[in-house]
C-alpha cells in the first residue's frame, strides 16, 4: 500500500565496524564483569542538547501511555505488555543546578535514568567547562559515586546544587586529561574521519546550509528576498554535461581550516619520572611547543601541570619561575600563550555550535573511499596508541584485556521479561557487538601486516592461525585439505560468510541457553580473516575430545548429545530446519537438527556453544550439479544447474521465508478449493467451512489470506494468482527473519486437529499437505534437511522416502528462486518500487528476495529478455557495472596476496590504471633497486600472511586484465561480456569511469587521492602510486537489532497507512525514543525513523519539526552510510523540500544541485530517479524566475519520465504540464500550449473525460489560448498603428510560492489530507478494501492513486 520500501533494511550493506567508545570519553564504563552499561556513545555531551531526542527524560509522553498501549500490544506478538512498562522510560526530568569553579552556576535537565557518570561527559562537553576530566560531583560535601542511577541518589532533587570539585591527578587520570584536551585541539579535524579511526566518518550538509538550519531567524530572511540568489549551479551538474568532476565530492569546509593552538604538544623523552621524583608527585613529562614558538617542558604532578626547567637535552624538574601551576593544562597554556588562549576559545565556540550529529561516533566504523591531501601533523596520543599495544583500551577496564566471549554471553544471559529490562539487555548486546567488531578489525589488520605473532610460528603462512586481544583469527583458505571435496580455497573463502550468516540467524531466533561465537570477517589487502571469540577451554583440549555433536569430518563420524537436540529444536520452526537421522561410521542412526557440520561444544563456564553454522540454510541446486539427479524444467530451461566454484553455495534465508510463505498460500488455497467443492456437492456440511479458517486463525498474520483465498473458487485462480502472492508476501522481506516470530509453518501444527474431526475435511487437508510438501499430514510445516546432498553424509534406509520428499522441495525452492523471485525482482523495477542505484542497493534488492549475487548473470539475461527491455536500462546498467566490479575484485583479491607492503601502492595504482586508464600500455613502477636488493638474503620461513616477494603484480597488462573479467564473468556469473578494453566497455553499456572507479574502491577498500583523474589520456596513466592514500579493510559481522523499538516503529507505520496520522506519530516517536535507547545516537534505523517523522511532520503541517528531523536524518545518512550512499541523496531531496517549504529557497537549490552531484557520480543521468530531481529542481527555478535554466531541468525530466514510464504515463503528463507552466511565465504561448495538449491527450486517455486532473488541464488550455489570442491581437496592434498603438497590458504572473510548492508536493508524492471526520471514515473504508483485494492477489489498481500517498521510493531502505 503506502511505502512498500520504507521498511527498514534487514541487513545494512556493509557497514563498517569501529571502535565505539570515544577515547578519553568512555572512562571506567564497564561494570559487573563485563556486561557494558555504558552509554559513552550516546552521550558525549549531546543527550542533552536540545535538539537530539533526549534519551530519556522529555517528560513529553507521560501521558501517552494508553495510545501506545494498542501499539504495543499489537506489535509484541501479544505479549502481555502491561502499562506501566512503556511509562518507565518517561519518568519526567528534573533539573539540578551545576556549579564549577571559576564559572557561573548553570541549570543542567537530567532524567533519573542516568548515571552520575553522564553529567560528567555533559560537563566534559561543554564548553566553559570541558578542560576538566579529573574532577568529583558533590551533593552537600558528599562525593557521588559515578556508576550510581540519579534515582538512587538521597536528597537530590529538582534545583539541588552539584559543586565540581577538582580531585588530585593519578598517571592514569593525568593520561586521559592530555588525551581530552587532544581531542578538543582536534574537534574540527577531519583527518580522523578521512583515516577510517575511532568511529568519525564525514559529513558535508552544514557546507551547504550555511551551519545550522532551524535555530536562527537570520537565515531564514534571507531565503525569501529574491534578489540575493544566485541560482546558476557550476556546469558539471547542469543536463547532458559529460563532466564528472571528483573534486566537489568533498567541497572544503572553512571551520577546517586549522586554527592552530599549539604547535607541538608530546610527551616527553624524559618520561617516566625517576623514583626520586616519583615521591614528589610527579606522574609524567610533557614537551610543548607554543605557536609564539615558545619551547616549554611541563609537569603533570597529582595536582595539576606545572612549567620545570627541564630542557631538551637537561632534565631539571624543579619548578620554574613562575610555575603557572594549574590544576588543568588549558589554563596553564592560556596563561604562557596568548594565541593559545584566543584561538582555543573560538575553536570550542565553533565546536559547540556544530550540530551533535557531526561529532558524535558512530557504532561501526565507515570508511571514506576518497580523501584530500592532508598535512600528517605531529600527535603524541595517535603515536602513543600505535605502539602500546592498546588491546582494546586497557588504560579504560579494570583486568585489562577484555574476555570479549564472556562479555557477548553474559549480555545474551541479562533478564528480559519486560520492556526495561529487554532495552537494558539490548542496548548491552549492541554496545557489545560494536566494540567487538572495532577489536576485530583492529587485529585483522596486525595480523595481516604482521604485527602478531602466530601460535603455530612452523606452519607455513597460509595455515597460520593467530590469537590477539582474546580474539582467535584464522585465514580463509583450505588448511589440511580441509575442504578438498568442497572445492579447495574457493570453499575456505566461501565458508566464513556463509557461518556468519548462520550466526545471525541463530541470534535472531535468541534461544535461551544456546551460544554461538561472536564472529567478525574481515577483507583485508587481499586475505580474508576470520575473527572469533574463543570458546573457554577449547585451547586446551584436542577437537575430539570437546565435540559432543556434530561431526569434525563432515559426517563420516557423528555424535549427537540429547541437551543440544532440545535446544536446537527450538530453532527447528523458525530457521525451517528438519530433524532427521543419518548414519555414524558404524552405519548406526543418529538423530541430529543441524547440518552434521555443525559442531555442539560444551565450554568450560558449561553453556553449550555452536560452531560452523555454514551449513545453516540448505543448498542451491541451481548451483550444485548432483549425478543422477533432475532439475524441474524451469531450471533447465535457464541452463541450470550450473558448475560453481565450490559445493558450499545455499539458499538465503529470505529466499526461504518467501518460499514457504508461497507455499502456505498454495495450502490454503487448495484447501479451500476442495472445500468448496465438497459443500457444492453437499450443502449438508456446514462445518467445514470454519474448520479451516479457525485453522489459520492462530497466526493473525495469515487470517485474511485464508479468508481472502476461500472465497476464490474458479480452480484456475489458485493457480494463477499464487505467484502474484508472493510477491505479494515479499515486500516485507525478512520481518520474519529478524524477530522470528512464529510463522505460518507453525501456526496450524496441531491445532487443526479439532475442528478436523471430520473425515471428508481431515482428507482434504492430507492432500493440501502432500501436494506443498509438507512433512505433517495433519497441518501445513515446511522444513527442510540442510545434509541433503551433503557429500559423505549418509542416511538410514528407512528414512528413504523422507529423503526423497526433501530432494523435491529443495529443486522445487531452486526453481521457485528461478521463476518467481527474479521476475517479481524485475517487475518491482519496471513499476519503480524498487530503484538501485548502485552496487550496495541493487546487492540489497536481490538480497531482499532471497536472491543470491551469483545469480547476477541471470538476472541480466531474464532483463535483457524482456520487452521492456528500455524501461530497464538503469537497472541493466547497474547490473553490468556490479558485475564487472565484483569479477575485478575477485582477480584483485588473487593479485595482491603476491605484493610486499612496500610496494602496495605502485601496485593498487598499476590495478587501477589497467582496470579504468584508457593508457594501453600501463606500465608498473617498481620501488627503487636498493629498497629490494638487501632483502633477498634472508630466508623465506620468516614471512608474514602479508608479504610477498615476487613481483609478477608488475606484468600485468590492460588488456590482459580485461580478458581475465571477461573470463571471470563467464566462469563465475556465467555471463557473456564481449571486450577487450575498458573503453569498449563504457562505449557498450554506456557506462562512466568514475562510477567503476567508486565501485571497485569502496569493494576493495581503497582509498585514493580527491583530485581530477585524467582516464582518457591515451599517452600517460590516470594514476600514479602518490594517488593511492590507504587500504582499508571490508568487515562483515552481526547487527542486533532493537525489537520493541522495530515492533514500535512497524506498527506506527501500519497506523499511518491506515490513515491514524497522529497516533502513527506518536508510535514512531516512541519507536525513536527506544531506538535511541539500545543504539545511542547514531543508527541507520534511526535515520529512516527520523525520515518518516520528518514526512509526518510536514503532511501534519508543522514545517519547522520537519526540517529539524529530517536534518538530523541526512546528517546521519551522511555519518552512518556514506557521503554519496544512495540513501544519503535521497534524504538531501527531502531536505530540500522542507526547506523550500519554509521559505529558504537558496539553500534547498543547494541541497538539490548536491543531490544531483552526488546522482551523477554513483549512476549517472540516465536513471528514472534523476527525473525526479530535475523535476524539484525546474519548480524551484520557476518559483524564483530563472526561466531558461528552470526549462533545461525540466525537459531533461520529461525526457527521462518519457523514457522510463513509458510516454502514456501519468508522471509523464505532468512533466508536460509543469514545462508549459514555465512556457507560460516566459510568454511562450504556442509552446506551452503544445506541451500543454499532450498533457490533457494522456489525462483523457488514461482517466477519461470527467476526471478532475483532465478537467484541470482543459481550463488551464483554455487559459493559455485566452493569452496567446490576447498577446496575438498585441502585436498585431503594435505592427498595425507602430508605436503609438494602444497596448492591453498584458498580465504576466510570476508564479507563487503557494503553486510551485503544491506542485513540489505532487511530484515527491505528498498528497495532503482534508482531516474532516467523515473524510478519514472513507479513507479507512477504502484502505481496508484495498488492503483485501490485495491479499486475495487480485489488486489490479496501480498503486499510484492510492487515496494516502506517502510512497518514498527508497531503494535502499
Amino acid at each position: 500500500m503506502v511505502s512498500k520500501t520504507d521498511d527498514i533494511p534487514a541487513s545494512v550493506p556493509d557497514c563498517n565496524p569501529a571502535d565505539l567508545q570515544r577515547d578519553g570519553a568512555g572512562d571506567g564504563t564497564q561494570e559487573g564483569g563485563g556486561t557494558s552499561k555504558s552509554r559513552a556513545e550516546d552521550s558525549c555531551g549531546c543527550g542533552h542538547s536540545a535538539d537530539t531526542a533526549m534519551l530519556n527524560g522529555d517528560g513529553a509522553h507521560t501521558e501517552e501511555g494508553e495510545s501506545k498501549q494498542d501499539g504495543n500490544s499489537e506489535a509484541d506478538g501479544g505479549e502481555d505488555s502491561n502499562e506501566q512498562e512503556v511509562i518507565v522510560i518517561q519518568d519526567t526530568g528534573f533539573t539540578v543546578k551545576i556549579q564549577a569553579p571559576g564559572t557561573e552556576p548553570f541549570d543542567l535537565q537530567v532524567s533519573p535514568q542516568e548515571m552520575v557518570q553522564e553529567i560528567h561527559q555533559v560537563l566534559m562537553d561543554r564548553e566553559d567547562t570541558c578542560h576538566r576530566t579529573c574532577f568529583s560531583l558533590q551533593l552537600d560535601g558528599n562525593v557521588l559515586d559515578n556508576f550510581a542511577e540519579l534515582k538512587s541518589i538521597e536528597g537530590l532533587q529538582e534545583g539541588s546544587l552539584l559543586k565540581v570539585v577538582e580531585e588530585p591527578y593519578t598517571v592514569r587520570e593525568a593520561r586521559i586529561h592530555v588525551r581530552h584536551i587532544r581531542d578538543l585541539l582536534k574537534s574540527l579535524d577531519p583527518s580522523d574521519a578521512y583515516n577510517g579511526v575511532d568511529c568519525n566518518s564525514l559529513s558535508f550538509l552544514s557546507i551547504f546550509t550555511d551551519g545550522d538550519l532551524g535555530d536562527s531567524g537570520r537565515r531564514k530572511k534571507k531565503g525569501t528576498e529574491l534578489e540575493q540568489i544566485d541560482c546558476t549551479p557550476p556546469e558539471h551538474i547542469l543536463p547532458g554535461s559529460k563532466e564528472r568532476p571528483l573534486v566537489p565530492l568533498q567541497p572544503q569546509n572553512k571551520d577546517w581550516k586549522p586554527m592552530q593552538c599549539l604547535k607541538v604538544l608530546t610527551m616527553s623523552g624524559w618520561n617516566p619520572p625517576p623514583g626520586n621524583r616519583k615521591m614528589h608527585g610527579d606522574l609524567m613529562y610533557l614537551y610543548i611547543v607554543t605557536v609564539e614558538e615558545r619551547h616549554v617542558s611541563v609537569t603533570a604532578s597529582t595536582r595539576g601541570f606545572y612549567l620545570n626547567q627541564s630542557t631538551t637535552y637537561t632534565f631539571n624538574p624543579k619548578p620554574a619561575n613562575p610555575s603557572f601551576l594549574s590544576h588543568s593544562l588549558v589554563e596553564l597554556l592560556s596563561q604562557i600563550s596568548p594565541a593559545f588562549k584566543k584561538n582555543f576559545t573560538s575553536l570550542q565556540k565553533k565546536r559547540v555550535q556544530r550540530h551533535p550529529f557531526e561529532r558524535i561516533a558512530t557504532p561501526f566504523q565507515v570508511y571514506s573511499w576518497t580523501a584530500p591531501q592532508v598535512d600528517h601533523a605531529m600527535d603524541c596520543v595517535r603515536a602513543e596508541d600505535a605502539y602500546t599495544s592498546r588491546l582494546g583500551y586497557e588504560e579504560h577496564i579494570p583486568g585489562q584485556t577484555r574476555d570479549w566471549n564472556e562479555e557477548l554471553q553474559t549480555t545474551r544471559e541479562l533478564p528480559r521479561k519486560n520492556l526495561p529490562e529487554r532495552l537494558l539487555r539490548e542496548r548491552a548486546i549492541f554496545k557489545v557487538h560494536s566494540d567487538f567488531a572495532a577489536a576485530a578489525t583492529r587485529g585483522a589488520m596486525a595480523v595481516i601486516d604482521g604485527n602478531v605473532m602466530a601460535i603455530n610460528p612452523g606452519e607455513e603462512t597460509r595455515m597460520q592461525m593467530f590469537i590477539w586481544n582474546n580474539i582467535f583469527f584464522s585465514l580463509g583458505f583450505d588448511v589440511r585439505d580441509h575442504y578438498r571435496e568442497l572445492g579447495g580455497d574457493a570453499a575456505a573463502h566461501a565458508a566464513p560468510t556463509n557461518d556468519l550468516n548462520g550466526v545471525r540467524a541463530y541470534g535472531a531466533v535468541d534461544v535461551e541457553g544456546l551460544y554461538t561465537l561472536g564472529t567478525v570477517v574481515v577483507d583485508y589487502r587481499g586475505y580474508r580473516v576470520t575473527a572469533q571469540s574463543i570458546i573457554p577451554g577449547i585451547l586446551e583440549r584436542e577437537q575430539e575430545q570437546s565435540v559432543i555433536y556434530g561431526s569434525i569430518d563432515f559426517g563420516k563420524t557423528v555424535v549427537s548429545h540429547c541437551k543440544y537436540l532440545e535446544l536446537l529444536d527450538k530453532t527447528s520452526r523458525p530457521l525451517k530446519v528438519q530433524q532427521h537421522k543419518v548414519l555414524n561410521e558404524k552405519d548406526e542412526s543418529v538423530e541430529l537438527c543441524s547440518s552434521v557440520e555443525c559442531k555442539g561444544i560444551i565450554g568450560n563456564d558449561g553453556r553449550h556453544y555452536i560452531l560452523d553454522l555454514l551449513r545453516t540454510f540448505p543448498p542451491d541446486l541451481n548451483f550444485l550439479p548432483v549425478d543422477g539427479e533432475e532439475l524441474s524444467a524451469e531450471s533447465q530451461r535457464q541452463g541450470f544447474p550450473r558448475q560453481h566454484r565450490h559445493r558450499l553455495a545455499c539458499l538465503r534465508q529470505e529466499l526461504i521465508e518467501a518460499f514457504v510463505e508461497h507455499r502456505y498460500l498454495l495450502f490454503m488455497k487448495m484447501a479451500a478449493l476442495q472445500l468448496m467443492q465438497q459443500k457444492a456437492n453437499k450443502d449438508s456440511n456446514k462445518t467445514d467451512m470454519p474448520a479451516i479458517t479457525e485453522a489459520s486463525e492462530a497466526d493473525p498474520a495469515q487470517t485474511a489470506p485464508a479468508e481472502a483465498s476461500a472465497e476464490s473458487t474458479g480452480p484456475a485462480d489458485s493457480a494463477a494468482a499464487a505467484p502474484q502472492e508472493a510477491t505479494e508476501g515479499e515486500e516485507k522481506p525478512s520481518q520474519p527473519t529478524t524477530n522470528g516470530p512464529v510463522d505460518p509453518a507453525g501456526s496450524q501444527n496441531g491445532e487443526c486437529k479439532s475442528p478436523l474431526e471430520d473425515p471428508k475435511s481431515r482428507e482434504v487437508v492430507l492432500n493440501a499437505c502432500k501436494a506443498v510438501g509438507s512433512i505433517s499430514n495433519t497441518s501445513f510445516d515446511i522444513r527442510f534437511n540442510p545434509d541433503i546432498f551433503s557429500p559423505g553424509v549418509r542416511f538410514p534406509e528407512d528414512t528413504i522416502e523422507d529423503v526423497q520428499k526433501q530432494k523435491q522441495l529443495l529443486k522445487d525452492a531452486a526453481a521457485f528462486l528461478v521463476t518467481c523471485q527474479i521476475p517479481s525482482l524485475v517487475k518491482d523495477c519496471l513499476d519503480h518500487s524498487t530503484l538501485p542505484m548502485d552496487g550496495a542497493t541493487l546487492t540489497e534488492a536481490l538480497h531482499q528476495r532471497g536472491i543470491n549475487v551469483r545469480y547476477l548473470g541471470t538476472v541480466l539475461e531474464f532483463v535483457n529478455k524482456t520487452q521492456a527491455k528500455a524501461q530497464l536500462e538503469h537497472f541493466y546498467r547497474i547490473g553490468i557495472i556490479e558485475l564487472i566490479t565484483r569479477c575485478a575484485k575477485h582477480i584483485f583479491r588473487t593479485y595482491l596476496q603476491g605484493v610486499e607492503l612496500s610496494a602496495l601502492s605502485a601496485a593498487v595504482s598499476h590495478f587501477l590504471n589497467c582496470f579504468l586508464s584508457s593508457f594501453p600500455d600501463a606500465v608498473a613502477h617498481l620501488p627503487p633497486d636498493e629498497l629490494v636488493s638487501r632483502r633477498k638474503s634472508r630466508k623465506r620461513r620468516t614471512r608474514v600472511p602479508g608479504s610477498g616477494d615476487n613481483t609478477a603484480w608488475a606484468s600485468l597488462t590492460p588488456s590482459e586484465l580485461w580478458k581475465n573479467i571477461a573470463a571471470e564473468a563467464q566462469s563465475y556469473y556465467h555471463f557473456k561480456i564481449q571486450c577487450e578494453s575498458v573503453d569498449q566497455v563504457v562505449e557498450k553499456y554506456g557506462l562512466q569511469k568514475t562510477t567503476l572507479l567508486r565501485e571497485i574502491s569502496v569493494k576493495t577498500g581503497i582509498q585514493i587521492l580527491l583530485k581530477e583523474y585524467n582516464f582518457d589520456s591515451r599517452h600517460k596513466p590516470a594514476f600514479t602510486e602518490e594517488d593511492i592514500l590507504n587500504i582499508f579493510p571490508v568487515v562483515k559481522h552481526v547487527n542486533p537489532k532493537a525489537s520493541d523499538a522495530f515492533h514500535f516503529f512497524q506498527s506506527g507505520q501500519a497506523k499511518v497507512q491506515q490513515g491514524f496520522l497522529k497516533e502513527g506519530c506518536e508510535l514512531i516517536n516512541e519507536a525513536l525514543n527506544l531506538f535511541n535507547n539500545v543504539y545511542g545516537a547514531m543508527h541507520v534505523e534511526i535515520c529512516a525513523c527520523l525520515r518518516l517523522l520528518a514526512r509526518l511532520n510536514y503532511i501534519m503541517g508543522d514545517h519547522a519539526e520537519a526540517l529539524s528531523n529530517q536534518q538530523k536524518a541526512v546528517l546521519m545518512s551522511e555519518r552512518v552510510l556514506g557521503i554519496e550512499h544512495p540513501n544519503t541523496i535521497q534524504e538531501y531531496m527531502h531536505l530540500a523540500l522542507y526547506c523550500f517549504a519554509n521559505g529558504q529557497l537558496s539553500t534547498a537549490l543547494k541541497l538539490l544541485y548536491r543531490a544531483r552531484y552526488l546522482m551523477l557520480l554513483v549512476c549517472g543521468e540516465d536513471h528514472p530517479e534523476m527525473a525526479l530531481i530535475d523535476s524539484n529542481i525546474g519548480l524551484v527555478l520557476h518559483g524564483v524566475m530563472e526561466y531558461d535554466l528552470s526549462l533545461r531541468f525540466l525537459e531533461n525530466a520529461l525526457t527521462i519520465n518519457t523514457k522510463y514510464h513509458g510516454a502514456r504515463s501519468l508522471k509523464v503528463a505532468l512533466s508536460h504540464h509543469l514545462v508549459a507552466r514555465v512556457y507560460e511565465s516566459k510568454a511562450e504561448f504556442r509552446s506551452a500550449l503544445q506541451h500543454e495538449k499532450e498533457g490533457y491527450t494522456i489525462y483523457k486517455n488514461q482517466m477519461g473525460e470527467a476526471h478532475e486532473k483532465t478537467k484541470e488541464s482543459s481550463e488551464y488550455l483554455k487559459y493559455l489560448t485566452q493569452q496567446a489570442v490576447a498577446l496575438q491581437r498585441t502585436m498585431n496592434e503594435i505592427y498595425k498603428n507602430g508605436s503609438n498603438a494602444s497596448i492591453m497590458p498584458l498580465k504576466f504572473t510570476a508564479p507563487s510560492m503557494a503553486s510551485i510548492l503544491e506542485q513540489l508536493n505532487v511530484i515527491n508524492g505528498i498528497i495532503f489530507i482534508p482531516l474532516s471526520q467523515k473524510d478519514l471514515e472513507n479513507l479507512k473504508a477504502e484502505v481496508q478494501r484495498r488492503q483485501q483485494l490485495q491479499e486475495a492477489g487480485r489488486s489490479e489498481e496501480p498503486a499510484e492513486d492510492s487515496p494516502l500517498e506517502l510512497e518514498d521510493k527508497i531503494p535502499v531502505d
